[in-house]
């Protein structure tokens, strides 16, 4: 059944008090309706991770062969299997037809009717009366409105006629496909710790497989066949006051749920108690049969959606997967406004934060242990701090450095502070430099901090003592010669 659960996925109060309907196999008819041959692959290959199929019964299984079913060569039953077979010549709207959404609809009003008489002992073991039933199936054929609550007819007369109902079908209600894989179903144990097979039925691995076969069945048949399961349910659990059992409900219906048609005890032999345990589990667990197993739903969750999200049990992470951006929940305007504050009282926390952190690291004496902590300011020039404007296109290079360390000690210091590796990266001049000049931007400082002014001063000195040399050395020369 689907899930309901009270998730709001928008702020407006108008919205919150209506109930979203989700149901976690979504996908799973998606795919079933919109792919078939996906979804069959998909469940079958998962079937035969459980159950050994050969080649011929998985190909019966897939409808690829007809399906080779006990006492199809046997002469014995012969005579029985013609005689229901004209039994079922004259068909009827509902009765004798193939199972169709019309003859659930009609058969509906049985099952619910039965809900509601539980109690009577004996149901569906007690037969009704024969004139009261065909009165009442002669109504349901011709779709005549029936009150079934007027009291005309008893619980045992509607149980009868139900059992009729599915006894005239052309073929069991969970198809003649499926009967081997059944079979192997029960066949499914528990290991001991040699890895052993033991007498023990490994339930988990069986829920798992019917699970799976009901995935594959005829629609009209999985519809018919989950109202039947929940009914045979509920009366197995009022059986103090009507007397049956899941067990003996399983002997009723076997036949009409999983027996093949025309045959008879002695086609099935040993079979008969593997088919009639087979239905029994099916009456205990039918509130777990009808959801497809997690694998299967994340499966058909991904071929449409292309997410690799986890998914919770009942997918309502759906909401949340980056491939659905229209189901995300919707930010109301109040909302930002509280957040758009929140983020401004965060951003000036962190510029004070931040201001006090270097104001410390620029107080440290000289040391290694500070210039690796300057080295970690400078490793991250794209940093910003929260309270500087973030340039939203690529703005052109400037000069002045944008870097994260850069920007905190303008703000500390009040003004730009020359890094050690600016000074380190400054050219020098490309003419040579005497050492009387050297000796002069020694004590002056670097180039960086001195004037052009004083460059070209040093340069005419330069050139004028050279000039006053090669004169006293011209002078020189001419005395001695």
């Amino acid at each position: 059944s689907d899930a309901i659960c009270n998730f709001v996925i928008c702020n407006d109060s108008s919205l919150r008090s209506q109930p979203i309907i989700f149901n976690p196999d979504f996908f799973v008819e998606k795919l079933r309706h919109e792919k078939p041959e996906v979804f069959t692959e998909l469940v079958v290959s998962n079937i035969t991770r459980l159950i050994d199929l050969p080649g011929a019964e998985l190909a019966q299984l897939m409808g690829e062969e007809n399906p080779k079913l006990p006492g199809a060569n046997s002469t014995a039953s012969g005579f029985f299997r013609s005689l229901m077979s004209l039994k079922r010549k004259e068909k009827g709207v509902v009765f004798g037809s193939p199972l169709t959404e019309e003859g659930i609809a009609q058969v509906s009003q049985l099952i619910e009717y039965l809900h509601k008489n539980l109690r009577a002992e004996g149901l569906f073991r007690v037969p009704g009366n024969s004139i009261r039933q065909q009165i009442l199936k002669d109504a349901l054929n011709s779709g005549t409105d029936i009150d079934l609550d007027s009291g005309e007819f008893h619980s045992n007369d509607v149980a009868t006629l139900l059992k009729v109902f599915l006894g005239e079908l052309p073929e069991p209600l969970l198809t003649h496909k499926h009967f081997h894989a059944h079979l192997k179903i029960a066949d499914l144990t528990l290991f001991d710790e040699k890895g052993n097979k033991t007498s023990t039925p490994d339930k988990e691995r069986q829920i798992e497989a019917l699970q799976l076969l009901f995935l594959i069945l005829p629609a009209p048949n999985r519809s018919l066949l989950k109202l039947l399961l929940d009914l045979l349910y509920q009366t197995a659990k009022k059986q103090d006051k009507n007397k049956m059992s899941a067990h003996n409900l399983a002997l009723m219906f076997a036949p009409h749920i999983l027996w093949p048609r025309n045959v008879t005890a002695n086609d099935l032999q040993e079979n008969i108690t593997k088919l009639n345990n087979g239905v029994t589990f099916m009456i205990k667990h039918s509130q777990k049969l009808f959801k497809a197993p997690a694998y299967i739903r994340e499966c058909a969750r991904l071929h449409y959606l292309g997410s690799r999200a986890h998914t919770s049990k009942d997918d309502l992470d759906l909401l949340a997967s980056p491939g659905s951006k229209e189901l995300q929940p919707l930010k109301s305007q109040k909302r930002s406004r509280l957040e758009s504050c929140h983020q401004e009282e965060t951003q000036q926390r962190t510029e004070e934060a931040l201001k006090e952190l270097f104001r410390h690291v620029h107080n440290m004496p000289d040391s290694a242990k500070k210039k690796k902590l300057i080295r970690q300011f400078n490793k991250h020039p794209t940093a910003l701090t929260p309270g500087s404007d973030v340039p939203s296109s690529p703005a052109p290079r400037r000069t002045r450095s944008r870097s994260f360390s850069g920007l905190i000690k303008r703000k500390v210091l009040g003004t730009p502070v020359i890094l050690e590796r600016k000074s380190r990266d400054a050219t020098p001049e490309p003419e040579r430099v005497s050492k009387e000049n050297i000796h002069l931007l020694q004590k002056c400082g670097s180039p960086a901090h001195m004037s052009q002014t004083k460059l070209k001063s040093l340069e005419g000195r330069k050139e004028e003592s050279c000039r006053r040399m090669r004169t006293h050395l011209l002078s020189k020369d001419s005395s001695s010669l």
